[in-house]
């Protein structure tokens, strides 16, 4: 037998560190290549990470909610091995047996860092229970080893919840392993006060109270997305403009469209009427799609859309996108949207949908607002924000005259790089999106 280390992957994009959001085994659990060990949350998203290993967990080195840098040894697994081949971690110079092809494609860095806490200083990777040659005695040590308590990932995350310190919590699960009952009792007893200074320990993301004050760990996403919008604010000269249009012919063509028979399976949404309308907009005034590379002292525009649509999740601010909205029909951008948007709200957004975003829309509508002034992405020349809808009175003009009449109206708002794009570029890509929400009949045009 040899212990292999399985060291924190660059899950891609070329992330530095992660945190150690559950864990999926515990020690003594036997586990198979490929199989699902541990989440993991970047800065982008939650990713769950397979074993290259079969074997048995001999330690977790990492604790849950602790963050790593790429590299970092996370977890051990007793495998198998030939005496001639030991493993290249087991301190011997021999060359190391080839290691499984895994399903998800990353390879783990050389290690630079040893884990840390967010907020605080560094620490030398503390195994969650103690190493042992024999699982078996590795599992028995793990249960009389009270301060590392033993709980399933979802009982861990009731935990956390409930601001319950599983160290507290009495087990009487099998094998020394804490349920939710246990969790449960421990929080209506009161116990659970001791928690709040734990979590605050070990930065949950729970939210602490101290006194009267509530403190949020800046983690994850939202540290993130502070830093991508400081960065934005203060490097690209924003401008913004806006513009008020009457819907009401878009809102008809959806109505219609989502009897058609390809459609009735797609939640049709005003929103991909406007990315759609923008798309046509942005074929007009290409420097919306472009950014400005400070290094080379060049403007670059790609040759596609990559089409972001923000996100708001319970982590945080995401901005997925549709890779070459631009080639797609009404129907594709529609099922786009939704699937983007599907997966960012259960935390299952990957990193290459995050990855390599040409402009954005934000809508902001959902929350009935009607209109803002939106922050570009890092990289990006253009932002699109979209109004809710509301029925006012509007002049319709006519062959016979002008008439008001309750017709449905948005408001827009567009922010642009000044770098980029000129006043009457930024003008034109607003109006051309706005004339075809108008009157979507022209979009054939």
């Amino acid at each position: 037998m040899s212990t292999k280390l399985f060291r924190l992957p660059d899950v891609g994009e070329g992330l530095t560190e992660a945190e150690i959001v559950s864990w999926h085994v515990a020690v003594g659990d036997t586990v198979g290549v490929n199989q699902t060990i541990v989440e993991i949350e970047t800065a982008k998203s939650l990713v769950e990470l397979p074993s290259p290993y079969a074997g048995a967990v001999a330690e977790l080195l990492v604790e849950e909610g602790a963050t790593v840098d790429v590299g970092t040894p996370i977890i051990g697994i007793e495998t198998a091995a030939a005496p001639a081949t030991p493993d290249e971690d087991s301190g011997q110079n021999e060359a190391a047996p080839a290691e499984p092809k895994l399903l998800v494609g990353y390879g783990a860095k050389e290690p630079p860092a040893r884990p840390r806490r967010r907020g605080g200083g560094t620490a030398t990777p503390t195994p969650v229970a103690a190493a042992s040659p024999q699982p078996a005695a590795a599992a028995t040590a793990a249960v009389a080893d009270r301060s590392k308590p033993r709980a399933k990932p979802p009982v861990r995350k009731l935990a956390k919840v409930l601001g319950v310190d599983l160290a507290v919590v009495v087990p009487t699960g099998p094998e020394g392993l804490i349920t939710r009952a246990d969790v449960l009792a421990v929080d209506q007893s009161g116990t659970a006060a001791s928690a709040v200074s734990a979590s605050a320990g070990n930065h949950s993301a729970v939210p602490v109270t101290v006194g009267d004050v509530v403190r949020y760990p800046i983690k994850g996403v939202r540290k993130a997305t502070a830093a991508a919008m400081v960065t934005s604010a203060f490097t690209a000269p924003h401008v913004t403009e806006f513009v008020t249009v009457d819907v009401t012919e878009t809102l008809k063509l959806r109505d219609r469209v989502q009897t058609r028979r390809e459609f009735r399976d797609i939640k049709l949404t005003p929103l991909a009427f406007v990315a759609r309308a923008y798309l046509l907009a942005i074929a007009r005034t290409p420097m919306a799609n472009a950014r400005w590379d400070q290094a080379a002292q060049e403007i670059i525009v790609p040759s596609t859309v990559n089409l972001g649509i923000a996100a708001a999740t319970p982590r945080g601010l995401l901005v997925p996108n549709i890779k070459s909205a631009q080639a797609m029909r009404l129907r594709d951008i529609a099922q786009g949207i939704n699937d983007l948007a599907a997966r960012a709200r259960s935390g299952k957004t990957q990193p290459q949908e995050m990855a390599d975003g040409t402009t954005t829309i934000t809508n902001i509508g959902v929350f009935g607002v009607d209109t803002g002034t939106p922050i570009l992405n890092p990289g990006e020349a253009a932002i699109l924000a979209v109004g809710t809808i509301r029925k006012m009175p509007w002049v319709v003009e006519g062959p016979d005259g002008d008439r008001i009449e309750p017709r449905s109206v948005m408001q827009l708002a567009l922010s642009f790089d000044h770098r980029v794009m000129d006043g009457r570029q930024g003008s034109e890509l607003l109006a051309d999106t706005a004339f075809v929400l108008a009157d979507p009949g022209m979009g054939m045009l």
